[in-house]
Parts: structure tokens; C-alpha cells; sequence
């Protein structure tokens, strides 16, 4: 087992860059992926994610910075020279080798004889002890990956990286692949950085997640917090769903903000606002559709005081088990998203119902108006 508080084991990218031409790929950057962290580069496609994955690995040579895994340069190193191993999402397992035999590939391409031990405690690891002697053709795709999984720990690395390796796999599978992920990682110990697009994929298996956009890291933090305090349009769109308020600074009370929006005010807390505070600056307010209770407007006198509220319209529902999705029509927004869990749900909500949203003013976060919030809900579609 790895000592996960040793910093001499740290992926390390030290202004670290990839030009083609004229097009940048991966604007320089500097990044420490902690020895033993799950770590995720998350973001669309053409964001440099993969790239910046392959320049860990020694696929692509950098145009600028260097690379360091565990306090060694390894930036001229050829990949088979480098710490690593890489899953992909193809798997690339061998079609005529059996199970055991694609796993020992490794240790037997390095001269070791011995591997059954070895070999057969991997496949304990990756629960496949009983399908050894199966070739690749007859095992599930879940059970495929693991087996690449299997074939690239063997060789312990310091840092196993995985380049959308679940991408292959229906939703169902897929989620359950995550579990196994993140149990595996969590017994092995080492270093995973792992490239998805998939927010949900990188959340739930990641300590840390780097948001990227446009060969840039976006925000780097822990899924909780880049989800509660994205810094961008692009983070606060890219990892779930928000509505966005434009609105104007009217006054300071104690550690809260007094906003201006659509002939109402709004209350958020100073410690969220990420854009200037000052009387008559303009404010991003945002507030995830989970965090907004939807109330007939006949009702409107039992809602408390203190919370966020606006007036609106029900525009359009989908029930989808779980929840109801709302879009309401409102002043300051046309078209507002609630998700109401479906627990004694009020009939009178309907297309045409007038209504009030309202939340806690602790669940509201606030932007720059000056980012194009448009721009951040395109590009992370």
C-alpha cells in the first residue's frame, strides 16, 4: 500500500503546454495531482483534457513545461520508461489470450516467470478469480474493463491513468463500473487521474476534479465544492443545472448582500459573491433547481420569512419519477427550472398555476455579470 501523505509521490505539471500550428491545445498550466488522490479532468470535448492526460503518459510531447512523477523529471522519457500505465476505453485486450494470460502479459514481457500468485491476487482484486480461463469475447464489457484494469495494475505503477474508460458501457453499467472504480483505487492506493466528460462519472469517483475549458483548468476543487461554488458560468453549467438572475447591488447588511432584481430584492451571502459588491454593480445570482421550493401562489402567506421568493408562472412539467422538473415564466427569468421531489405533490402545480419560488439565501451564489452565462450553458452542452 502507498503512503498517500508522501509528497515526493505528486504528478506535478509545471507549465505544461500543447500547441498544433497555430492552435493551442493546452494553455500552459500548472497542476499537482496528490500521491494516492482520485483525480479527475473533467470537461467537453476538445477542452485538452486527453491531451494533457497523454502528456503524463509520454504519448505527446509537450510544446512547453515539464512533467514530474514522483520528484522525477520524466518529460524526455519515453512512455514504456515512466511510472505509468493507461486503461483505455477500446480496453485493447488481447482476443487470443485467455483472461489469466492477458493480465500476466506484463510480468511475462518483463522476464518473470513466477506470476500465477501474482496474477491470480489481480483478479481476486478485480473479482474475476472465477473467469481466468475465459477469452475476452466472453465476458461483459464491465468485465472487460476490469480485466485492463487488471493488466495495467499489475505492473504497479505509481499512477494509473484512465482515458474515458467507461465511455463504452450503457448508463446502468457504467454506474455501477464507477462504484467499482473507486473501491478498487481505494484498496490499491495509488495515484488515478481519470479524463470523462461525464460530470456525474467524475463526481462520484473523484477526490479532486479539474474543470477544463478551452485548454484551460476552469476551477479545480472537490466535487462538493465546485458544485456548491462554481466560480464560472461555465463550472456552475458544465456540473448540474442553474438558474442565473441578473441583478444589482443595492445594499450591504452584516455579511449578506442586498440585490435588486425584476422590482423584488434578494439576499445572498457575501462570502458566495464572487463578482464586486459595491452599490450599483451588477451580479450573476445563481441557485440550483433542487434548492427552490415551489408554492401555489394561494399559499404564498405560509411560506417563511427570510427566504429568497419570486412570483412566476408554471410555463411546463415533466414528471420523471423521482422529481417533477418545473420551467416557470418569471420576471427575472423566463425560464426558471425547479426539481420538486414527488412527496405529497400539490395538484393545483400545473402548466398555468401561478406560483412563488423561494429558497434559503445561504443556497444562492453569485458570478460576474460580465461572463457571458449564455457562452458557459453552449459549451458545456
Amino acid at each position: 500500500m502507498t503512503n498517500k501523505t508522501d509528497p515526493t509521490g505528486d504528478v506535478r505539471l509545471t507549465g505544461i503546454a500543447k500547441t498544433y500550428g497555430a492552435f493551442t491545445a493546452v494553455h500552459p498550466l500548472d497542476l499537482t495531482v496528490p500521491q494516492g488522490s482520485f483525480f479527475a479532468l473533467l470537461g467537453a470535448s476538445g477542452c485538452g483534457k486527453t491531451t494533457t492526460l497523454r502528456m503524463i503518459a509520454g504519448l505527446e510531447e509537450p510544446s512547453a513545461g515539464t512533467v514530474s512523477l514522483g520528484g522525477q523529471d520524466v518529460t524526455a522519457l519515453p512512455p514504456y520508461k515512466r511510472p505509468v500505465n493507461t486503461v483505455f476505453q477500446s480496453y485493447a485486450l488481447f482476443p487470443h489470450l485467455d483472461i489469466f494470460e492477458n493480465v500476466a502479459f506484463g510480468l511475462r514481457r518483463r522476464g518473470i516467470r513466477s506470476v500465477r500468485k501474482q496474477v491470480e491476487e489481480m483478479l481476486d482484486l478485480v473479482q474475476l478469480g472465477e473467469q481466468a480461463r475465459k477469452k475476452p469475447h466472453q465476458l461483459s464489457g464491465g468485465q472487460q474493463q476490469r480485466v485492463a484494469v487488471a493488466r495495467a495494475l499489475i505492473n504497479h505503477p505509481k499512477v494509473l491513468l484512465l482515458d474515458e474508460p467507461l465511455g463504452a458501457l450503457d448508463l446502468k453499467l457504467r454506474r455501477q463500473m464507477q462504484l467499482e472504480l473507486k473501491r478498487i483505487q481505494t484498496e490499491v492506493g495509488i495515484t488515478f487521474i481519470h479524463v470523462t466528460h461525464d460530470q456525474e462519472e467524475a463526481m462520484t469517483m473523484a477526490d479532486t476534479v479539474a474543470v477544463m475549458n478551452a485548454g484551460r483548468v476552469e476551477q479545480l476543487g472537490s466535487p462538493a465544492d465546485l458544485y456548491e461554488n462554481p466560480r464560472t458560468t461555465f463550472v456552475a453549467n458544465f456540473l448540474g443545472t442553474s438558474n442565473f438572475i441578473e441583478a444589482e447591488v443595492d445594499s450591504k447588511s452584516g455579511e449578506e448582500i442586498v440585490l435588486k432584481a425584476g422590482g423584488g430584492k434578494l439576499v445572498l451571502p457575501e462570502a458566495r459573491c464572487g463578482a464586486p459588491t459595491t452599490a450599483g454593480g451588477k451580479v450573476l445570482v445563481g441557485v440550483r433547481p433542487e434548492k427552490i421550493s415551489l408554492t401555489h401562489a394561494d399559499d404564498a402567506g405560509e411560506i417563511p420569512d427570510g427566504r429568497n421568493r419570486i412570483t412566476g408562472r408554471i410555463a411546463d412539467s415533466s414528471f420523471i419519477g423521482v422529481s417533477t422538473q418545473y420551467v416557470v415564466d418569471s420576471p427575472v427569468c423566463s425560464d426558471f427550472e425547479v426539481y420538486a421531489q414527488n412527496i405529497d405533490r400539490d395538484p393545483r402545480l400545473v402548466p398555468g398555476a401561478e406560483v412563488v419560488l423561494h429558497w434559503n439565501p445561504a443556497h444562492t451564489f453569485g458570478l460576474d455579470a460580465d461572463q457571458d452565462a449564455d457562452a458557459g450553458v453552449e459549451e458545456a452542452a
